[in-house]
């Protein structure tokens, strides 16, 4: 960042949304962080609480649209990208996913038209917002109950703890300089190869002893595994670092860097890489992949040290385990058909060029079960069925696996 520049402003909305206590009544909820900003899911109002009307211009060409609330007789003047991003706010799409259908559509992305878009549509009463995850819509539909409602205030008062900052840049450039830069070469590639094949073989030779290895657990195995998730929580940090210097890597900024619960109760450490819309695809894919990563060469690395240990001890169930949760860690992140929208989930949407793949599939998976079988597949519909499938399937074979190693280690 130039000497003298100002930090951008901190992703941080105030957002309107409907209380089912007093019917039509709004409730003011604020985002906190980045991530929860773009994961949050705008949702405009009813089909008939609003009317759409086209103006086009004689003079530039350019279409605008009048938007019209019903209810209030309040008009918005929206440009053809608003209309489109408009059409998105449906309440399932994350603005994660609607910036990356506008960046798909209009070939760039401007950093302000959403958050400006936000900010018009709640003075109007036309958005609200809809809870990000299932347990927050199950609170939602009971927050007449006394619990349901203690509940969900706690959640949102977790989801707005956030220690971050947006003066980062420079701190991931030095970074980078110091010798980040050799993490993206062919030899950093190489390294990484070779130690998953070494580490898979070593997990290979310990897999016999798993029971005597677990044992070294002890008397404390509720320690150890909550000193194992402790440490996985630091590489979740390391893996957002990397994303962080891949931007740097292309010629991006990195806007922000922290810390916060995501969904008001998970912990995580998070970095705004919305930057790299503005790279090319190959940017976007090893920008994903790189974070990944982290946890394959960590992974690797705990079970050869496993295998070196004291057979027995503390220390070889202690690096074993870390290996194997940083192993499934990394197939998580890069695994696309598993219904979480994570690394590999955001690169095989960038492919395809279908940012809503999952909601989408679900919804017309939905539709099936409810009798709208459709004569003939397109290729689209087949595409949501391969979805959903491959995806159904793998989430079976990943819990069937965690079982059968929990048993078989028992």
């Amino acid at each position: 960042m130039s000497e003298g520049s100002t930090a951008p402003r901190r992703a941080r909305l105030e957002l309107l949304v409907r209380n089912e206590d007093e019917g039509e009544g709004f409730e003011v909820r604020q985002i906190g962080s980045g991530v929860a900003f773009i994961q949050s899911r705008p949702q405009r109002v009813a089909e008939n609480s609003f009317e759409l009307a086209e103006v086009a211009s004689r003079v530039d060409g350019q279409r605008s649209f009048i938007l019209k609330n019903t209810a209030t007789d309040r008009f918005l003047l929206l440009s053809a990208p608003e209309k489109f991003l408009w059409e998105q706010m449906d309440g399932h799409t994350s603005l994660q996913q609607i910036a990356t259908a506008y960046v798909l559509r209009y070939g760039e992305f401007d950093f302000d038209i959403i958050p400006h878009l936000i900010r018009k549509l709640q003075r109007a009463q036309l958005l609200t917002m809809t809870p990000t995850s299932r347990l927050r819509q199950a609170l939602a539909r009971h927050r007449r109950k006394p619990v349901a409602k203690m509940a969900e205030t706690a959640l949102f008062a977790l989801e707005r703890i956030n220690i971050s900052s947006r003066n980062v840049q420079d701190v991931f450039g030095s970074l980078y300089r110091w010798g980040g830069f050799l993490l993206f070469t062919r030899s950093a590639v190489l390294a990484c190869v070779a130690l998953a094949i070494f580490g898979f073989a070593a997990g290979v030779r310990l897999w016999p002893d798993a029971e005597r290895v677990v044992s070294g657990f002890g008397k404390s195995p509720l320690m150890a595994v909550l000193s194992v998730k402790v440490l996985f929580l630091l590489t979740v940090g390391a893996h957002q670092l990397v994303h962080g210097l891949a931007l740097v890597h292309y010629g991006r900024r990195v806007r922000e860097f922290g810390f916060t619960f995501l969904h008001g109760f998970v912990p995580t450490f998070y970095v705004d890489v919305t930057d790299i819309f503005m790279g090319s695809r190959k940017a976007r894919v090893v920008t994903a992949v790189s974070g990944a990563l982290v946890h394959l060469v960590l992974g690797s690395a705990w079970i050869l040290f496993a295998l070196y240990a004291p057979l027995g001890s503390f220390w070889q169930a202690f690096a074993a385990a870390s290996g194997m949760i940083q192993w499934q860690a990394f197939v998580v992140a890069l695994y696309p058909f598993c219904f979480i929208e994570m690394d590999g989930y955001h690169v095989l949407v960038d492919l395809l060029g279908i940012p809503t793949l999952k909601h989408d599939a679900i919804a017309w998976t939905g539709s099936l079960f409810r009798g709208r079988i459709p004569r003939r597949f397109t290729r689209q519909e087949a595409l949501f069925a391969s979805y959903v499938v491959v995806s159904t399937i793998s989430v079976a074979a990943f819990i069937a696996f965690n079982v059968w190693l929990i048993v078989h280690a028992s």
